[in-house]
Protein backbone atom coordinates (compact mmCIF):
# COMPACT_ATOMS: atom_id res chain seq x y z
CA UNK A 1 0.00 0.00 0.00
CA UNK A 2 1.42 3.41 -1.00
CA UNK A 3 3.18 5.57 1.93
CA UNK A 4 0.49 7.84 1.19
CA UNK A 5 -2.31 5.93 1.89
CA UNK A 6 -4.26 6.94 4.95
CA UNK A 7 -4.33 4.00 7.75
CA UNK A 8 -7.92 5.18 9.02
CA UNK A 9 -10.43 7.67 7.94
CA UNK A 10 -10.14 10.37 11.00
CA UNK A 11 -13.84 11.55 9.79
CA UNK A 12 -16.24 9.28 8.67
CA UNK A 13 -16.77 9.29 4.64
CA UNK A 14 -19.50 7.77 2.89
CA UNK A 15 -19.55 6.31 -0.56
CA UNK A 16 -22.13 4.95 -3.11
CA UNK A 17 -21.10 1.26 -4.83
CA UNK A 18 -23.52 0.36 -7.49
CA UNK A 19 -24.07 -3.56 -8.59
CA UNK A 20 -23.44 -4.73 -4.88
CA UNK A 21 -25.90 -7.55 -4.98
CA UNK A 22 -23.04 -9.83 -5.85
CA UNK A 23 -19.15 -10.42 -7.41
CA UNK A 24 -16.78 -7.10 -7.09
CA UNK A 25 -19.65 -4.72 -6.21
CA UNK A 26 -20.33 -6.44 -3.39
CA UNK A 27 -16.79 -6.99 -2.42
CA UNK A 28 -15.83 -3.84 -2.26
CA UNK A 29 -18.75 -2.93 -0.70
CA UNK A 30 -18.34 -5.24 2.53
CA UNK A 31 -14.51 -4.37 2.59
CA UNK A 32 -15.11 -0.27 2.44
CA UNK A 33 -17.62 -0.33 5.25
CA UNK A 34 -15.01 -2.81 6.79
CA UNK A 35 -12.45 -0.43 6.65
CA UNK A 36 -14.87 2.74 8.00
CA UNK A 37 -16.69 3.98 5.27
CA UNK A 38 -20.18 4.65 5.15
CA UNK A 39 -21.35 2.54 2.07
CA UNK A 40 -24.56 2.67 0.16
CA UNK A 41 -24.84 -0.26 -1.25
CA UNK A 42 -26.56 -0.03 -4.26
CA UNK A 43 -28.89 -3.31 -5.76
CA UNK A 44 -31.90 -3.72 -8.29
CA UNK A 45 -33.66 -6.41 -5.81
CA UNK A 46 -35.44 -6.29 -2.87
CA UNK A 47 -33.67 -10.21 -1.96
CA UNK A 48 -30.55 -8.66 -2.31
CA UNK A 49 -31.53 -5.66 -0.25
CA UNK A 50 -32.25 -7.77 2.44
CA UNK A 51 -29.63 -9.83 2.35
CA UNK A 52 -26.93 -7.09 2.75
CA UNK A 53 -29.16 -5.92 5.87
CA UNK A 54 -28.85 -9.40 7.24
CA UNK A 55 -25.54 -8.77 7.39
CA UNK A 56 -25.53 -6.17 10.59
CA UNK A 57 -23.38 -4.22 9.37
CA UNK A 58 -24.27 -0.66 10.36
CA UNK A 59 -22.55 0.98 7.81
CA UNK A 60 -23.81 -0.81 5.01
CA UNK A 61 -26.69 0.62 4.06
CA UNK A 62 -28.67 -1.28 1.19
CA UNK A 63 -29.85 1.24 -1.44
CA UNK A 64 -32.98 -0.23 -3.51
CA UNK A 65 -34.04 -0.25 -5.77
CA UNK A 66 -31.22 1.05 -7.69
CA UNK A 67 -32.02 -0.15 -11.46
CA UNK A 68 -29.53 2.15 -13.75
CA UNK A 69 -31.50 1.23 -17.18
CA UNK A 70 -34.39 3.10 -14.68
CA UNK A 71 -33.88 7.41 -14.35
CA UNK A 72 -36.62 7.42 -11.61
CA UNK A 73 -34.65 4.75 -9.42
CA UNK A 74 -31.53 7.22 -9.87
CA UNK A 75 -33.56 10.09 -8.79
CA UNK A 76 -35.20 7.98 -6.27
CA UNK A 77 -31.73 6.84 -4.73
CA UNK A 78 -30.18 10.49 -4.59
CA UNK A 79 -32.72 11.70 -2.18
CA UNK A 80 -32.69 8.73 -0.58
CA UNK A 81 -28.91 9.12 -0.27
CA UNK A 82 -29.16 12.85 0.87
CA UNK A 83 -31.75 12.28 3.81
CA UNK A 84 -28.89 9.34 5.40
CA UNK A 85 -26.34 11.55 5.10
CA UNK A 86 -28.37 14.33 6.91
CA UNK A 87 -29.58 11.19 9.14
CA UNK A 88 -25.37 10.11 9.46
CA UNK A 89 -23.98 13.40 10.46
CA UNK A 90 -22.23 12.74 7.40
CA UNK A 91 -21.16 15.88 4.78
CA UNK A 92 -21.23 15.40 1.26
CA UNK A 93 -20.51 11.99 -0.77
CA UNK A 94 -16.66 11.23 -1.02
CA UNK A 95 -16.88 8.47 -3.74
CA UNK A 96 -19.24 6.87 -6.45
CA UNK A 97 -17.40 3.67 -7.36
CA UNK A 98 -19.40 2.47 -10.80
CA UNK A 99 -19.62 -1.37 -11.11
CA UNK A 100 -22.83 -2.38 -12.22
CA UNK A 101 -22.95 -3.99 -15.34
CA UNK A 102 -22.55 -7.63 -17.07
CA UNK A 103 -22.00 -8.33 -20.59
CA UNK A 104 -22.05 -11.52 -23.32
CA UNK A 105 -20.27 -13.73 -25.66
CA UNK A 106 -21.19 -13.15 -29.66
CA UNK A 107 -20.05 -11.83 -33.08
CA UNK A 108 -21.20 -8.12 -33.36
CA UNK A 109 -23.42 -9.54 -36.70
CA UNK A 110 -25.34 -11.85 -33.87
CA UNK A 111 -25.42 -9.32 -30.54
CA UNK A 112 -28.59 -9.24 -29.21
CA UNK A 113 -29.81 -5.15 -29.50
CA UNK A 114 -31.85 -5.30 -26.48
CA UNK A 115 -29.27 -6.47 -23.97
CA UNK A 116 -26.57 -4.38 -26.04
CA UNK A 117 -29.12 -1.29 -25.01
CA UNK A 118 -29.51 -2.76 -21.80
CA UNK A 119 -25.71 -2.66 -21.18
CA UNK A 120 -25.52 1.04 -22.29
CA UNK A 121 -28.01 2.18 -20.16
CA UNK A 122 -26.53 0.72 -17.19
CA UNK A 123 -22.36 1.38 -18.22
CA UNK A 124 -23.19 4.63 -19.70
CA UNK A 125 -26.69 6.79 -18.97
CA UNK A 126 -27.26 5.51 -16.01
CA UNK A 127 -23.85 6.73 -14.58
CA UNK A 128 -24.07 10.00 -16.02
CA UNK A 129 -27.43 10.07 -14.53
CA UNK A 130 -26.28 9.73 -11.00
CA UNK A 131 -23.34 11.94 -11.75
CA UNK A 132 -25.58 14.60 -12.56
CA UNK A 133 -27.24 14.29 -9.64
CA UNK A 134 -24.54 13.78 -7.00
CA UNK A 135 -22.22 15.72 -8.21
CA UNK A 136 -23.12 18.96 -5.61
CA UNK A 137 -22.87 15.81 -2.78
CA UNK A 138 -19.14 15.00 -4.51
CA UNK A 139 -17.77 18.74 -4.67
CA UNK A 140 -19.18 18.85 -1.04
CA UNK A 141 -17.30 16.39 0.43
CA UNK A 142 -14.73 17.40 -2.08
CA UNK A 143 -14.82 14.01 -3.39
CA UNK A 144 -14.03 11.31 -6.39
CA UNK A 145 -15.35 9.61 -9.22
CA UNK A 146 -14.69 5.63 -9.23
CA UNK A 147 -14.98 3.79 -12.32
CA UNK A 148 -14.62 -0.01 -12.66
CA UNK A 149 -13.76 -1.56 -16.43
CA UNK A 150 -11.74 -3.89 -18.30
CA UNK A 151 -8.74 -2.27 -20.19
CA UNK A 152 -10.62 -0.19 -22.42
CA UNK A 153 -8.86 0.34 -25.87
CA UNK A 154 -7.78 -2.82 -26.93
CA UNK A 155 -10.35 -4.14 -29.01
CA UNK A 156 -11.87 -7.84 -28.10
CA UNK A 157 -13.69 -10.12 -30.26
CA UNK A 158 -16.70 -11.50 -29.40
CA UNK A 159 -16.71 -9.10 -26.19
CA UNK A 160 -18.17 -5.67 -28.06
CA UNK A 161 -21.05 -4.94 -25.17
CA UNK A 162 -18.17 -5.09 -22.44
CA UNK A 163 -15.83 -3.68 -24.14
CA UNK A 164 -17.70 -0.77 -26.27
CA UNK A 165 -19.04 0.44 -23.10
CA UNK A 166 -15.24 0.54 -21.33
CA UNK A 167 -13.90 2.25 -24.52
CA UNK A 168 -17.27 4.80 -23.19
CA UNK A 169 -16.37 3.91 -19.76
CA UNK A 170 -12.37 5.35 -20.51
CA UNK A 171 -13.44 8.52 -22.62
CA UNK A 172 -15.74 9.90 -19.64
CA UNK A 173 -13.48 9.31 -17.24
CA UNK A 174 -11.08 11.41 -19.40
CA UNK A 175 -13.57 14.08 -20.05
CA UNK A 176 -14.47 14.42 -16.23
CA UNK A 177 -11.15 14.88 -14.90
CA UNK A 178 -11.01 18.11 -17.30
CA UNK A 179 -14.45 19.24 -16.89
CA UNK A 180 -13.74 18.74 -13.29
CA UNK A 181 -10.56 20.15 -12.92
CA UNK A 182 -11.73 23.66 -11.12
CA UNK A 183 -12.82 21.70 -8.00
CA UNK A 184 -10.22 19.27 -8.51
CA UNK A 185 -12.31 16.05 -8.18
CA UNK A 186 -10.12 12.62 -9.47
CA UNK A 187 -11.98 10.60 -12.02
CA UNK A 188 -10.43 7.17 -11.36
CA UNK A 189 -10.25 4.36 -13.99
CA UNK A 190 -10.06 0.92 -12.04
CA UNK A 191 -8.66 -1.41 -14.79
CA UNK A 192 -9.62 -5.00 -13.79
CA UNK A 193 -8.05 -7.88 -15.59
CA UNK A 194 -9.20 -11.76 -14.60
CA UNK A 195 -11.41 -11.27 -11.45
CA UNK A 196 -12.92 -14.46 -9.90
CA UNK A 197 -16.94 -13.69 -10.11
CA UNK A 198 -19.98 -15.61 -10.76
CA UNK A 199 -20.43 -13.54 -14.10
CA UNK A 200 -17.88 -15.76 -16.31
CA UNK A 201 -20.09 -18.52 -15.61
CA UNK A 202 -23.48 -16.83 -16.09
CA UNK A 203 -22.21 -15.64 -19.62
CA UNK A 204 -21.47 -19.05 -20.88
CA UNK A 205 -24.80 -20.45 -20.27
CA UNK A 206 -26.40 -17.17 -21.57
CA UNK A 207 -24.24 -18.22 -25.07
CA UNK A 208 -25.37 -21.93 -24.70
CA UNK A 209 -29.16 -20.36 -25.20
CA UNK A 210 -27.83 -17.94 -27.94
CA UNK A 211 -26.63 -20.08 -29.55
CA UNK A 212 -29.91 -21.98 -29.83
CA UNK A 213 -31.37 -19.22 -31.11
CA UNK A 214 -28.83 -17.94 -33.74
CA UNK A 215 -29.73 -18.80 -37.61
CA UNK A 216 -27.36 -21.47 -38.24
CA UNK A 217 -26.26 -20.34 -41.23
CA UNK A 218 -24.78 -17.35 -39.69
CA UNK A 219 -23.37 -19.08 -36.62
CA UNK A 220 -21.34 -21.17 -38.74
CA UNK A 221 -19.45 -18.05 -40.29
CA UNK A 222 -18.25 -17.85 -36.75
CA UNK A 223 -18.17 -21.65 -34.92
CA UNK A 224 -14.38 -22.69 -35.00
CA UNK A 225 -13.10 -19.02 -33.98
CA UNK A 226 -15.78 -18.61 -31.60
CA UNK A 227 -15.34 -22.38 -30.26
CA UNK A 228 -11.30 -20.96 -29.52
CA UNK A 229 -12.11 -18.09 -28.43
CA UNK A 230 -14.48 -20.15 -25.41
CA UNK A 231 -11.78 -22.41 -24.57
CA UNK A 232 -9.46 -19.74 -24.27
CA UNK A 233 -11.70 -17.90 -21.81
CA UNK A 234 -12.09 -21.18 -20.09
CA UNK A 235 -8.08 -21.56 -19.60
CA UNK A 236 -8.39 -17.34 -18.12
CA UNK A 237 -11.29 -18.33 -15.48
CA UNK A 238 -8.66 -20.89 -14.03
CA UNK A 239 -6.43 -18.13 -13.29
CA UNK A 240 -8.83 -15.13 -11.98
CA UNK A 241 -8.09 -13.39 -8.86
CA UNK A 242 -10.47 -12.93 -6.63
CA UNK A 243 -12.98 -10.07 -5.76
CA UNK A 244 -11.29 -8.84 -2.98
CA UNK A 245 -8.18 -8.03 -4.64
CA UNK A 246 -9.86 -5.35 -6.45
CA UNK A 247 -11.91 -4.26 -2.87
CA UNK A 248 -8.41 -3.20 -1.95
CA UNK A 249 -7.64 -1.68 -4.62
CA UNK A 250 -10.77 1.00 -4.82
CA UNK A 251 -9.94 0.98 -1.55
CA UNK A 252 -6.82 2.44 -2.04
CA UNK A 253 -7.83 4.61 -4.69
CA UNK A 254 -10.40 6.50 -1.88
CA UNK A 255 -7.47 6.97 0.44
CA UNK A 256 -4.47 7.81 -1.56
CA UNK A 257 -3.75 11.44 -1.06
CA UNK A 258 -2.95 11.81 -4.56
CA UNK A 259 -4.52 9.14 -6.37
CA UNK A 260 -3.64 8.03 -9.90
CA UNK A 261 -5.59 8.49 -12.81
CA UNK A 262 -5.63 4.88 -13.18
CA UNK A 263 -5.09 1.34 -10.95
CA UNK A 264 -4.78 -1.86 -12.58
CA UNK A 265 -5.64 -5.17 -10.78
CA UNK A 266 -6.39 -9.11 -11.36
CA UNK A 267 -4.76 -11.77 -13.87
CA UNK A 268 -3.53 -10.13 -17.39
CA UNK A 269 -4.00 -6.87 -16.15
CA UNK A 270 -0.14 -5.57 -16.28
CA UNK A 271 -0.28 -7.22 -20.26
CA UNK A 272 -3.09 -5.52 -21.63
CA UNK A 273 -1.43 -2.23 -19.92
CA UNK A 274 1.57 -3.18 -21.73
CA UNK A 275 -0.32 -3.25 -25.30
CA UNK A 276 -1.53 -0.17 -24.90
CA UNK A 277 1.71 1.79 -25.37
CA UNK A 278 1.86 0.27 -28.46
CA UNK A 279 0.09 2.50 -31.35
CA UNK A 280 -3.23 1.66 -31.82
CA UNK A 281 -2.70 -0.01 -35.48
CA UNK A 282 0.12 -2.00 -33.98
CA UNK A 283 -2.36 -3.73 -31.64
CA UNK A 284 -5.03 -4.15 -34.57
CA UNK A 285 -2.38 -5.80 -36.58
CA UNK A 286 -1.35 -8.46 -33.11
CA UNK A 287 -4.91 -9.32 -33.03
CA UNK A 288 -5.55 -9.78 -36.76
CA UNK A 289 -2.73 -12.06 -36.93
CA UNK A 290 -4.54 -13.80 -33.53
CA UNK A 291 -8.10 -14.31 -35.33
CA UNK A 292 -7.05 -13.99 -39.16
Amino acid sequence: MSGETRNSLKTKKAVLVTGSSSGIGHSIALYLAEQGFLVFAGVRKESDAKKLKSLGKSDLIPSYPLDLTDFKDIDNISKFIREQLIDNNVKGLFGIVNVAGGGSIAPIELLDLNNLHREFKTRILGPVGLLQSLLPLIREAEGRILWIATPAIIPSPFLTDIHACDFAVNFLVRTLKIELLKWNTPGILIRCGGIKTSSPERTMNALKEAVKKWPKEKYGLYKDVLNREILELTEFDKKRMEPVEVAKVVYRALTDRKPKRRYRVGYMSGFAAFLELFPQAVVDYILERKYG
